[in-house]
C-alpha cells in the first residue's frame, strides 16, 4: 500500500474515532481518481480535463490524476468525497446501488440498448435526475455526466445463436446477484470465479463462456481458449463524473462553471476514445481467429424478462416510462 493511502487511511479511522471531521486538502488542488490502469479511455478523459483546467483555472487549481485505485477502493474514494477529503473522481456505479437503486436502471442487462439511451436516461429523465438528486442528499455527490464504458457481449467456445444455446453453459459471473439471475433465466450455468481466473478456469473446462467488453478477451488472449464472439451488446455500464458536495459548494459560481465544461468536454472525449479501442479491438480478435456472431437481441431479452421484471419490480414508478423515453429519443 503507498504510503499516501496509509496516511490518508489513517487519517479518517483518527477522525471517526474522536467524532470530527477531515480538514479538505488545499483548496488549489484538486484530486481526481479512478480506479483502471494507464493507457485506457479513462485515462485519457482524465488527462484532457487536467489540460482543460490548466486553460480556464489554471492561476486556480491544479489537477492530480489517481489512477490505479492509489487513494482506495471505489468505496473507499467516495467515502472521501462525502467528507470533502478529496474532490472528484471518474468512478463506476456502485453509488447508484448504494443511494438510489429504486432508479438505477442502467444496470440491469439488456434494459438500455444503445449509449445514446443511456446517456439520455441518467441526464434528461425525471428518474436520471431523482438519482443525481438522492446522490447529493445521501453521498454529498454532485453529478456531473456519465462516461461511455463499452458495451458487453460474451465469448464461448462454441456458436450461439440463440438464447436455447446458452442451456447449462458453464459461464464466469461477476458476483453481481442481478446479472446472474438475468443470465440464469437465459439458462447457463453461473460460476463465480475472480476475473484473474478467467483465463486459466477457460483453459481448464471449469467455465466455457464469459461475458464482459471487448478489451476482455483481447488483454486476455482468449482467442488461446474461446472462439466465438456473441453480440449480444447487453449492458454498457458507464464510468460517472463526480465531484465531492463540501468541496463544490466552496467554489464560486465561475469556477463551478468551467469545471463542468472541463468535466463534460473530458467525458465526450473519453467516449470517443472508448469507441476507437472498441473497434480496435473488434479488429484485432477477428485477426486473431475469433469469430462474431451477430444475434437477434430480441429473443434474449424475451426469455430473460421474468428475471428483469424481478429487477424492476424493485424501481420507481417513473423508471419504465423513462427507459421508454430514453430508446426513443436515441433512436430519433
Amino acid at each position: 500500500m503507498a504510503i499516501s493511502q496509509m496516511v490518508r487511511k489513517a487519517t479518517l479511522a483518527v477522525a471517526a474515532s474522536v467524532g470530527i471531521g477531515v480538514l479538505p486538502v488545499a483548496a488549489d488542488t484538486i484530486e481526481i481518481h479512478n480506479t483502471m490502469s494507464t493507457g485506457g479511455s479513462e485515462e485519457a478523459a482524465l488527462q484532457k480535463f487536467q489540460e482543460l483546467i490548466e486553460e480556464k483555472l489554471g492561476d486556480d487549481f491544479e489537477v492530480n490524476i489517481y489512477l490505479n485505485s492509489q487513494l482506495g477502493s471505489e468505496a473507499e474514494v467516495l467515502e472521501l468525497l462525502n467528507i470533502g477529503q478529496t474532490q472528484m473522481a471518474l468512478t463506476g456505479g456502485a453509488f447508484m446501488g448504494q443511494y438510489a437503486p429504486e432508479y438505477n436502471a442502467v444496470s440491469v442487462p439488456f434494459v438500455l440498448p444503445s449509449w445514446g439511451a443511456v446517456e439520455h436516461y441518467i441526464m434528461e429523465t425525471e428518474s436520471g435526475k431523482k438519482m443525481q438528486e438522492i446522490a447529493r442528499e445521501k453521498g454529498n455527490l454532485v453529478y456531473l455526466g456519465p462516461q461511455k464504458r463499452a458495451f458487453r457481449h460474451m465469448t464461448a467456445n462454441k456458436p450461439i445463436n440463440t438464447p436455447d444455446d446458452l442451456e447449462g453453459l458453464p459461464m464466469r459471473m461477476p458476483q453481481i446477484p442481478l446479472w446472474i439471475d438475468v443470465w440464469e433465466e437465459l439458462g447457463i450455468q453461473a460460476v463465480v470465479i475472480p476475473s484473474s481466473d478467467i483465463y486459466l478456469a477457460m483453459r481448464t473446462g471449469q467455465v466455457e463462456a464469459h461475458e464482459n467488453s471487448l478489451a476482455s478477451p483481447y488483454t486476455r488472449q482468449m482467442w488461446e481458449v474461446q472462439d466465438y464472439i456473441i453480440e449480444t451488446s447487453h449492458l454498457s455500464f458507464p464510468w460517472h463524473w463526480v465531484a465531492s458536495a463540501p468541496w463544490w459548494d466552496g467554489l464560486t459560481d465561475e469556477q463551478r462553471t468551467a469545471i463542468s465544461e472541463a468535466a463534460e468536454e473530458a467525458r465526450q472525449h473519453g467516449t470517443q476514445v472508448e469507441n476507437e479501442k472498441d473497434e480496435f479491438y473488434r479488429e484485432a480478435l477477428i485477426e486473431k481467429g475469433m469469430e462474431f456472431i451477430q444475434v437477434d437481441q430480441a429473443p434474449f431479452r424475451e426469455k430473460a424478462a421474468p428475471a428483469i421484471e424481478r429487477a424492476m419490480a424493485d424501481m420507481a414508478d417513473t423508471v419504465q416510462a423513462d427507459i421508454e423515453a430514453s430508446i426513443e429519443a436515441a433512436s430519433e
